[in-house]
């Protein structure tokens, strides 16, 4: 019952979006009066907070020299035929093919 009610209520609510004439609701919203502009006040800018001056950063690590890794060869692939072989028979199912002629040709 549930999902019925779900589908009544989508059916009636995509039949009011049909409804709409948008045209009409374009031209209304023209007609109207302007808005009376409200002064805001200007927001406050972000200010980035300065937690540590740039020369007092300890230097950075330096990376030690790694031995250089052994060459690895892969072995090489298996030789795949590039054409696939096509069945060119069909098989018969006897149950689906039809019975044999009683009349020669």
């Amino acid at each position: 019952m549930a999902a019925f009610n779900c589908f009544i209520l989508a059916l009636f609510t995509v039949m009011m979006f049909f409804g709409i004439d948008v045209g009409l609701a374009a031209r209304r919203l023209q007609q109207l009066p302007p808005l009376p502009k409200i002064g805001l006040p200007p927001l406050p800018q972000p200010t980035i907070p300065t937690v540590l001056k740039l020369g007092l950063l300890p230097p950075l690590p330096s990376i030690p020299n790694l031995p250089s890794a052994p060459k690895v060869t892969l072995p090489p692939l298996l030789s795949f035929p590039l054409i696939p072989t096509i069945l060119t028979t069909i098989p018969s199912i006897p149950f689906l093919s039809p019975p044999p002629s009683t009349i020669s040709p």
